[in-house]
């Protein structure tokens, strides 16, 4: 009862929803006014009057206008709502696939066996009529032999006033209709008539000896004849009698209805329609009664009994067709149509009556009848098992929408309940699975995130440890730049400016100028997050030594009672005039602080302005070189092993004094050894560029060799960290 109560309410709703119906736009509206107009034309047109007449040409002229828009509107419809869902979509393949040939076939034997039975009924009706007309044939050959005997010699006037001799043996020949007509002709003259009926209202007048029957090939004829408006079956036998006089026999059978019924005995009704006939009467033959006779329109001719249907399926065959037709006056043939009107009981009794016996159709009957049952019966099965495997789909389909409708509304949590071992349990599954990793995906995406973006803090970090203030000596122009092949880098370089006090002449505050400048530039072994991090170590470890340097300076100068003069703080590098020694404890604390395979390659440099002494130590480092003006150039290798791989090491210092328009070119093994098909990009092709644009200012020479690395290496990835550091005498 609950369930009923609210029921009602939802049906109700459902109904006014439909009732407040109105399309908004397009031709949906206009079709939904145009229904409107012509439903009220429809009421409109029963005013009587001219303006029921006129609203009845307006409802005409609405409904073919509704008829046009309508059929775009149903495709739509049905493209877009009714086969949206999968399951329409596959009952209309099923129905196209499965159902529509099984109809088709069936339409095609249900047809073939229509036309099948109403040939065969057409048939019958053929063959009874030849058996007829064989029956005539036959004894009009039995007279026609033995009255030629008879009446061979006898002159034709005597023959016509004497006593038929014919006549006793005619009317000594069985008689199976009396209504049969039997006329003799002798030379065209007839000389015997028999069998005519006695009764006035149905006697006829026996058909005359037409000319072209005198002219017959093989003597002999029979078929439907039309003479006087009338149909008859006739059979015609004649032989030429010794003295060459022609003597004919012509059998007649008027087609009434008796012989109809006859014809129509256990198929049904048949029904002769003869065509319009020019029934014009011989006037050498005719008697001067048919002579008055003018043309005439032969009329249906009917038979037979109204069958009855002994079950549903036992349909109505009507089917027409022709039978051969003569005209008797003129020997044209035409066609004289038949229709009979039948049904399958009946004709499967004639076909079937003759060779078997009741208890053997009984048996056929059944047989049949069971065969149907079992076709029945499998194709309910196969639609049963079509409709369960339609629905396993379609509730698959529904499950895998539904679930991606939740996936879309982030519910990542939904799985499908999965209970069959199909491919759709599997693709079921595999949507289970998916919705798993992206559910793992979106952690790692949030994890990814969290680590870009303190990738992204250490880059920035890293890139405020790089120098990014222009640095350059009245002596000496510097530039460096360090391309990452990663988010971060492991390359190093920096420049570290000494400066020195000038105590002012006259008592007041002294001035600073620069002394000098550290140069330094490393490659940390690996890539990435370690080396950078390493990278961040060895640039704190040289600017903490350059610091502890100042420091140390400035407290010994205070503890022996020194004052601050030139000598005391004229280099404010301290320990960094001496580059071996700040690499040795570079060494020392890269080995004692960070894991053993971890170590870096390090070139450090001290430049005194004063006297343009570039002071070195090369800790594995590719070797820098000077390109003098005169293109001269000399490498920079004194120095010793890479730092932090072993303890103790000691490093070698050279000097060089750097002449005008020297260039000190220091770089990373991301400059040189980037490969293509032609090889690597080598130290020459290094020191042409910078030769090719050695007079231009140092970062053109820098973007220089980038622009022809970048060509180098081409579509490919940039296989390692890049750092070039120029410096330029002045």
């Amino acid at each position: 009862m609950p369930e009923t109560l609210t029921a009602a309410p939802t049906l109700r709703s459902r109904a006014a929803a439909w009732l407040e119906y109105r399309p908004r736009r397009g031709l949906a509206r206009f079709a939904f006014w145009l229904l409107a107009w012509f439903l009220l034309l429809w009421v409109v047109r029963w005013i009587p009057g001219i303006v029921g007449g006129l609203a009845a040409g307006l409802q005409i002229l609405a409904g073919i206008v509704l008829l046009m828009i309508s059929i775009p509107l149903a495709w739509t419809f049905a493209r877009t709502r009714m086969l949206w869902s999968l399951r329409n979509k596959l009952v209309l393949t099923y129905v196209l696939i499965g159902l529509a040939p099984v109809v088709l076939l069936g339409t095609f034997v249900l047809v073939a066996a229509y036309v099948a039975a109403g040939q065969f009924a057409i048939h019958l009706v053929d063959t009874r009529v030849q058996s007829q007309l064989t029956q005539m044939s036959n004894d009009n050959f039995a007279r026609l032999n033995h009255l030629t005997h008879a009446v061979d010699g006898i002159p034709l006037r005597e023959t016509m006033v004497s006593p038929m001799p014919c006549e006793d043996h005619i009317a000594d020949m069985p008689r199976a209709r009396v209504h049969r007509a039997v006329t003799c002709f002798l030379n065209g003259t007839s000389v015997l008539q028999s069998g005519l009926q006695p009764n006035a209202s149905t006697r006829r007048t026996p058909l005359g000896l037409a000319p072209w029957a005198t002219e017959l090939h093989g003597g002999a004829f029979q078929g439907i004849v039309a003479d006087n408006g009338e149909l008859y079956l006739v059979a015609l036998h004649q032989q030429r009698l010794n003295d060459g006089r022609m003597f004919s026999v012509v059998s007649s059978l008027p087609m009434e209805r008796a012989l109809v019924d006859d014809l129509a005995q256990g198929l049904g009704v048949v029904s002769l329609l003869p065509p319009t006939l020019d029934q014009t009467p011989d006037t050498n033959n005719a008697s001067p009664e048919r002579k008055t006779r003018r043309q005439r329109f032969l009329s249906e001719i009917r038979g037979g009994r109204e069958p009855q249907s002994i079950n549903v399926a036992d349909i109505g065959v009507h089917f027409p067709s022709t039978l051969s037709l003569t005209d008797w006056s003129q020997g044209q043939r035409e066609s004289l149509a038949v229709v009979v009107d039948s049904r399958p009981s009946l004709l499967y009794q004639q076909l079937f009556a003759a060779s078997l016996s009741g208890e053997i159709m009984t048996v056929i009957r059944v047989s049949i009848t069971l065969l149907l049952l079992i076709f029945l019966a499998l194709e309910l099965a196969a639609f049963i098992m079509a409709v369960g495997l339609t629905r396993t789909m379609t509730e698959s389909i529904a499950d895998l929408y539904d679930a991606t409708q939740r996936v879309d509304r982030g519910d990542l949590e939904h799985r499908i309940t999965i209970t069959r071992t199909d491919q759709l349990a599997e693709l079921s599954r595999s949507f289970n699975v998916m919705t798993s990793s992206l559910q793992r995906l979106l952690v790692e995406q949030k994890e990814k995130e969290r680590l870009q973006n303190e990738l992204s803090i250490a880059q920035e970090v890293q890139a405020n440890l790089f120098p990014h203030v222009a640095i350059d000596l009245p002596t000496l122009e510097l530039h460096g730049v360090c391309r990452p092949a990663r988010s971060v880098s492991g390359d190093y370089y920096d420049f570290l400016v000494f400066q020195e006090e000038t105590p002012s002449p006259t008592g007041g505050r002294s001035t600073r100028r620069e002394a000098g400048v550290g140069i330094a530039i490393g490659d940390i072994s690996g890539k990435g997050i370690s080396a950078a991090l390493l990278m961040a170590t060895l640039h704190s470890a040289v600017r903490a030594y350059q610091f502890a340097s100042e420091q140390l300076l400035y407290s010994s100068s205070v503890l022996e009672g020194l004052t601050a003069s030139k000598q005391g703080l004229a280099d404010a590098g301290g320990w960094f005039q001496s580059p071996g020694r700040i690499m040795s404890l570079l060494n020392r604390h890269l080995f004692r602080s960070t894991q053993p395979e971890k170590y870096a390659t390090l070139f450090l440099a001290h430049y005194d302005a004063a006297s343009s002494v570039l002071t070195y130590s090369n800790a594995g480092q590719l070797p820098p070189f000077v390109l003098g003006r005169d293109g001269t150039v000399r490498r920079l290798e004194e120095g010793g092993t890479v730092v932090g791989l072993m303890d103790g090491m000691h490093y070698d210092e050279g000097r060089h004094t750097m002449q005008s328009g020297d260039i000190l070119v220091a770089y990373s093994d991301g400059v040189t050894e980037p490969e293509n098909d032609f090889g690597d990009f080598g130290e020459a092709r290094l020191l042409e560029v910078v030769a090719r644009y050695r007079t231009q200012p140092l970062h053109v020479i820098s973007a220089q060799v980038m622009l022809a690395l970048d060509a180098w290496i081409g579509a490919e990835e940039q296989p390692d960290d890049i750092t070039l550091v120029l410096a330029r005498q002045a």
